[in-house]
């Protein structure tokens, strides 16, 4: 069963783990506030800054689950990536006329920390 704000919200979890991180931009308004494990960003610059660098480190992703009704989206997904094999993810998404306005996401920065750290002393 699909809802509006999950239509969008599939739509753009759909490119950005297609590797088309422009078409998923689309799906995300102007004035977007993000709320990510290190703060909440705001606007659709910021978001990109954010979000499109882990689109360009991403080598897979399964989405496990998706629920949403008319404004709000919960998707939980596992992401590979080239310094951490495994990442899951999820994301609550506030969706208004066909746009992402707010994004929650919750991802485990640990694992990413420690790639980091070790690339560096490498």
């Amino acid at each position: 069963m699909t809802s509006p704000a999950l239509e969008v919200a599939l739509a753009y979890h759909q490119a950005w783990t297609g590797k088309d991180f422009e078409k998923a931009m689309t799906y995300v308004a102007d004035d977007i506030v993000c709320h990510t494990p290190a703060g909440p960003l705001s606007g659709a610059e910021a978001f990109r800054g954010f979000m499109g660098p882990f689109t360009e480190i991403l080598t897979g992703s399964t989405l496990l689950s998706a629920f949403g009704d008319e404004t709000t989206a919960l998707l939980m997904y596992d992401t590979a990536t080239y310094p951490v094999a495994n990442a899951p993810g999820a994301e609550m998404l506030t969706v208004q006329e066909g746009k992402v306005v707010e994004l929650r996401i919750i991802f485990d920065r640990t694992p990413f920390d420690a790639a980091r750290e070790a690339a560096a002393k490498a």
